[in-house]
């Protein structure tokens, strides 16, 4: 099976998924390409190498290669859930020395979000801190953006189950729910989140937010939460 990946971000830690073989060719060309993109925004990776099939001396090489690069940035990057085979090749190689291994990419997740403030620093903000939670990775981007200069810390992410991870880990104030998230449940979708942060205020931005201009969207961000600071 060729290497497939599923790419997310979860707050500040990235989740790279791969799927198949990690070998000499396309595949690792991919995954360095990918990886290359990710520690460009984040300095903390979880690579999810529960379903690789194969890896063999160019896709360890790579692994090696990419560590020392991203802990030479301050960063780092952990192994969730290898395989029987993926262990094996570690130990015989003495490499499960060098790499943190998580039996889960929660598990990992959460290693991130534990650490020490001055292991792992928020975003530019020094005031109350912000989930956001929607589909588009660019919507997240454009909020992050937003209320980061409005002096909130904001984390962010694309799906409720990283959104869950990010609430249990962490002491929210705000959770701010997408357009995207208006087609789930909103009731069952809001009680699952509140359940994990009980204080936290709750928004929901209606559909078309996305396509609203910048400015005004901007605003009404800001109109709906102020009222609650």
């Amino acid at each position: 099976m060729s290497l497939s990946l599923d790419c997310r971000a979860c707050g500040n830690v990235y989740v790279v998924k791969c799927m198949g073989r990690i070998v000499t060719g396309d595949e690792v060309t991919m995954l360095q390409a990918t990886l290359n993109r990710t520690v460009i925004e984040f300095r903390h990776v979880v690579l999810d190498v529960s379903e690789a099939t194969r890896l063999d001396s160019t896709g360890m090489g790579l692994l090696v290669r990419f560590l020392a690069h991203v802990r030479n940035r301050g960063g780092d990057m952990r192994l969730a859930a290898p395989q029987p085979f993926f262990r094996k090749l570690l130990e015989m190689t003495k490499l499960s020395s060098i790499f943190r291994v998580y039996d889960s990419d929660e598990e990992a997740i959460v290693s991130f979000l534990k650490e020490p403030l001055e292991l792992h620093p928020l975003p530019k903000g020094v005031g109350p801190l912000v989930l956001f939670v929607d589909q588009s990775p660019d919507l997240c981007a454009f909020v992050r953006t937003l209320l980061d200069h409005q002096g909130y810390v904001v984390v962010s992410t694309c799906r409720m189950r990283d959104a869950k991870i990010l609430l249990s880990a962490s002491d929210v104030a705000y959770i701010v729910l997408g357009p995207d998230c208006s087609e789930l449940p909103s009731d069952n979708v809001v009680e699952s989140l509140k359940l994990l942060a009980p204080k936290a205020v709750t928004v929901k931005l209606e559909r078309g937010f996305e396509q609203v201009d910048p400015e005004r969207a901007s605003q009404e961000l800001l109109q709906r939460m102020r009222p609650q600071a």
